[in-house]
């Protein structure tokens, strides 16, 4: 069974940046798009960016768009999102997903306050 832990998530104040990391084990992530999703309290789940297999196609949600980066290194089989100039809005808990083995992680908190 594919596992996904994320990591990074943390209290950081509104235009500060944080680097999510997702690893993943019992599959090569080098075969499949990645996607990080998030989930603020109440709201439903919101696409935050996806990736290809190579690495050079990307998508955003518009919400963050220009703020936020996704990357990923195959051969350690790991997937970042960096985010720039968070927002209170950009709140919530943060998930890694390899939507076509239905795997998703347990999700990082990230809080965006003064």
């Amino acid at each position: 069974e594919a596992q996904l832990v994320e990591s990074g998530g943390d209290l950081v104040q509104p235009g500060g940046s944080l680097r999510l990391s997702c690893s993943a084990s019992r599959f090569r992530i080098s075969a499949y798009y990645m996607s990080w999703y998030r989930q603020a309290p109440e709201k439903e789940r919101e696409f935050v960016a996806n990736i290809d297999p190579t690495g050079r196609r990307k998508n955003y949600g518009d919400s963050v768009k220009g703020r936020f980066t996704i990357s990923r290194e195959n051969n350690m089989n790991v997937v970042y999102l960096q985010m720039n100039n968070l927002k209170p809005e950009d709140t919530g808990v943060y998930y890694c997903s390899a939507p076509l083995l239905n795997a998703r992680g347990q999700g990082t908190q990230v809080t965006v306050s003064s």
